[in-house]
């Protein structure tokens, strides 16, 4: 993790200021962005959808985003698993909604005996990435190219290096055979030793993709404004169409108290942070399960990693399940009503960046557990919806559904 942070940071100083300063003196109309922007309409977006497809559509929302399996077995065989994805698409694409997949990523590939690092398991995957947008056509709209490489948990066991060839040499076997299919890959906030050797690249892609969650994650501040100098900055850099790929706001979570952290870490054996950083092995023994995994699986089981992963960055908003004071857009609080807020102010600005293609919202519905941690009360990964768990709307999916409504008539009349 050391290698990506380094990577990121040298990077970041080499192309991010230059390109928001050029990105004011340059044109922000392209012929690219307005081209899918006439045949597609700006492309109005959620993941994680619900089955209620008809509650989904009254949101204004066209596209889902979701994932579609490996479609080969390390034999070059087509799974099951992918076939039976398929057929699901085409009951999503005959209920009326256009459909963005994210294809597989590296340790996916390897845990189906297929390795990105070999010359047959390159072999393979440039081969699947070409099936899959033959296999598609007319079935889904729209392929990211696996999932915000560059984040250690979506690249690993890869460097940073390897990451960059798996995604472009995808991208460069699929452009001939996409036919109908907007092609990209996306990245997880500015990104920009990802970009910058994704440049040659960049002939094959239709979009390039943004993941921002200014306000969510982090121990810092977010502010509205940043949205839009990083899709500047992307915009300037890749001279592409710039797709919001990923951006929401979590609607509820708070600080916990000392007291309440020392309570959590009492429940795992020890006293103190300091603590469980001199037997760090078995505090991780001690997480749940799903937690202790995760860490283990990103950490590549080097237990010299551990200490800092879930201690010095944003992993111990996961372990006091909690999102610190600081972590919030000021005037936005993380609430229902600040959530909808959120949603009424910053989709209006995407549509009007001439530069940006659309926007797809993380996401439509409340998960009943934590992807990272696996519990249910911690609000970093469970609270982002439009509805909640029982698909009951939030304040939210009326701001998303005004907006989206308000483009859609504006597309109309261009």
């Amino acid at each position: 993790m050391d290698e990506f942070m380094k990577n990121q940071i040298v990077n970041s100083i080499k192309y991010i200021p230059t390109n928001i300063i050029k990105s004011y003196f340059t044109k922000t109309y392209s012929d690219e962005t307005k081209a899918i922007r006439q045949r597609l309409g700006f492309i109005r977006g959620a993941c994680h959808v619900s089955e209620d497809h008809e509650q989904v559509k009254a949101a204004n929302i066209e596209w889902i985003r979701t994932d579609v399996p490996f479609p080969f077995d390390k034999d070059g065989n087509v799974r099951e698993e992918y076939t039976r994805r398929k057929e699901e698409f085409r009951t999503i694409k005959a209920n009326g909604l256009k459909i963005m997949v994210m294809t597989a990523i590296p340790s996916q590939c390897i845990a189906l005996g297929i390795d990105p690092r070999t010359e047959d398991g390159k072999a393979l995957i440039c081969k699947a990435a070409r099936f899959t947008v033959e296999d598609l056509q007319g079935v889904i709209d729209g392929i990211q190219v696996a999932n915000e490489i560059g984040m250690p948990r979506f690249t690993v066991p890869l460097n940073m290096k390897e990451g960059i060839e798996f995604i472009g040499m995808q991208l460069q076997a699929m452009y001939d055979f996409r036919g109908n299919i907007i092609i990209g890959y996306n990245s997880a906030g500015p990104q920009a030793d990802l970009h910058a050797g994704l440049k040659p690249y960049h002939k094959y892609c239709d979009y390039v993709g943004l993941d921002m969650y200014l306000g969510c994650f982090f121990k810092l501040p977010g502010f509205m404004f940043l949205f839009d100098v990083m899709a500047r900055y992307l915009w300037s850099f890749t001279k592409k169409p710039i797709l919001m790929q990923e951006f929401g706001y979590i609607s509820a979570g708070k600080p916990k108290s000392k007291a309440e952290k020392k309570a959590i870490l009492q429940s795992y054996g020890f006293d103190s942070e300091k603590a469980a950083r001199e037997n760090i092995t078995q505090f991780v023994e001690n997480l749940p399960k799903h937690f202790g995994d995760h860490v283990k699986n990103v950490c590549e089981h080097d237990e010299n990693r551990y200490a800092d992963f879930l201690f010095d960055g944003d992993m111990t908003n996961h372990l006091y399940k909690e999102l610190p004071g600081i972590t919030v857009i000021p005037g936005y609080p993380h609430t229902p009503e600040g959530q909808a807020k959120f949603y009424t102010k910053l989709l209006d600005r995407f549509y009007n960046l001439d530069f940006i293609c659309g926007a797809i919202v993380f996401c439509y519905t409340d998960f009943p557990h934590c992807a990272y941690c696996g519990q249910a009360d911690c609000p970093t990964e469970t609270r982002w919806g439009l509805v909640d768990n029982d698909g009951r709307p939030k304040p939210s999916y009326y701001a998303v559904q005004k907006a989206f409504a308000s483009f859609k008539e504006k597309d109309a009349k261009r």
